[in-house]
């Protein structure tokens, strides 16, 4: 199954193959699990198989409010089938509460709610360690046009607001995310649509009563217990359901 395919791209956690049709790609999630800038690796047994869940089960519900995203449909454990985007060199975060490298960068206390919601850009480049940048650098190096920084902007607090009610409605908090965008041409026009993956490896999840983290900050911090945890916030999602029992159970 996997070798006819031609890779397109390797990410850290997930490949990208050459879809069946024009205009699609296959995107299977990786076991592997990486921090600071890949410097720590492990391989996390199952964990491809609940991030393809979780985000299949975000990306589906975004799309129903009208968030257009890339995802077209889940085709087996790790992979899903996905709009091929040309995407933008971006990484968009939005932060809810202070957490991580702002905490660190402004000096204040993780936890400390923000006054709003601050979306901060990143440019994608692991080699120079996703750097800061401000719209001045994007509008100069012509990453995107002012109108789709707006677009993002627009799109990225709308994904706020829908995620942080849901993870609100089963206890868990939004601390931050971060997503990525691309545009999909139709003649000469583009258009800007969610892309990458929404999951515990793309976002700060702290339970709301005893603020436990449920993320990737559990691997960065050695802090144990990743997958229970993944597993944990797809449980709380409702999605646990068809999981296979390999995954229920926790490892073996």
């Amino acid at each position: 199954m996997m070798t006819r395919r031609k890779k397109i791209y390797e990410g850290k956690a997930k490949i990208l193959y050459e879809g069946p049709e024009p205009g699609t790609l296959i995107q299977y999630f990786k076991d592997d699990t990486t921090a600071f800038d890949a410097t720590k690796k492990a391989v996390l047994e199952g964990k491809g198989v609940i991030n393809n869940r979780i985000s299949e089960h975000i990306m589906t519900r975004l799309a129903a409010i009208g968030v257009q995203n890339h995802f077209i449909r889940r085709l087996n454990l790790r992979e899903q089938l996905i709009r091929e985007v040309e995407i933008i060199p971006l990484e968009v975060i939005c932060r809810n509460v202070a957490a991580g490298s702002l905490s660190v960068r402004l000096g204040l206390p993780e936890g400390q709610a923000l006054p709003r919601s601050i979306i901060e850009f990143c440019l994608k480049d692991d080699k120079l360690h996703d750097p800061l940048v401000s719209e001045e650098h994007i509008t100069a190096f012509n990453w995107a046009s002012t109108q789709e920084i707006d677009d993002i902007m627009a799109l990225t607090l709308r994904v706020n607001d829908f995620l942080s009610g849901m993870f609100g409605a089963v206890g868990i908090t939004l601390v931050d995310f971060k997503v990525e965008f691309g545009r999909v041409w139709e003649n000469d026009f583009a258009r800007i649509i969610l892309a990458d993956e929404i999951s515990p490896d793309s976002c700060r999840l702290w339970d709301s009563t005893t603020n436990e983290k449920l993320d990737k900050d559990r691997f960065r911090r050695d802090l144990g217990n990743v997958i229970e945890s993944y597993t944990e916030v797809a449980r709380r999602l409702g999605i646990m359901k068809e999981m296979p029992t390999v995954i229920q159970g926790g490892l073996h």
